[in-house]
């Protein structure tokens, strides 16, 4: 990786194409070296209708910080029955632009607008069978279901 990145508009309409392309509605770009590296610094595109399952980072505990750089998104966080403690809206252009979180709290992130560009950083390194507990009372990625939660957590704003 070289010394210095910028993070370029071209940079996100790269990645935003990329985001448009995948079934998921989203895609990150790493500018993070390897999945070792400590800590994890990428941008997170999400597009509307992109569906987060809930998760938490419990074990190992990891805290995580987002900034937004375009359009709009909501952090919500829930309890351990699945009801939602707390909806944060964070937008380029609005009075929160950024969003931090300690470790172990249950949350997922919703795009609001079209398209929600996000700097994300949290502790590495990442191993996929320690990196997040899912949820299980939030569909899987996939599940037909899934949009339906997506609909009355964006409901909540």
């Amino acid at each position: 990786m070289p010394d210095v990145q910028l993070i370029t508009r071209g940079l996100i309409g790269e990645v935003r194409a990329r985001a448009e392309q995948s079934p998921r509605l989203r895609m990150n770009h790493n500018f993070h070296a390897s999945m070792e590296d400590n800590p994890h610094r990428f941008l997170n595109v999400l597009l509307r209708g992109t569906y987060v399952r809930p998760h938490r980072h419990l074990d190992p505990p990891k805290a995580e910080s987002w900034v937004i750089l375009e359009g709009e998104a909501v952090l919500l966080t829930f309890d351990d029955a699945g009801a939602v403690t707390g909806r944060w809206v964070f937008s380029s252009g609005g009075d929160v632009i950024g969003i931090d979180i300690v470790p172990g709290i249950w949350h997922t992130v919703c795009a609001l607008s079209e398209c929600a560009v996000i700097y994300e950083v949290k502790p590495g390194p990442w191993a996929p069978a320690t990196d997040k507990e899912f949820a299980q009372w939030a569909p899987a990625e996939g599940d037909p279901r899934a949009p339906e939660f997506l609909a009355r957590w964006v409901g909540y704003v």
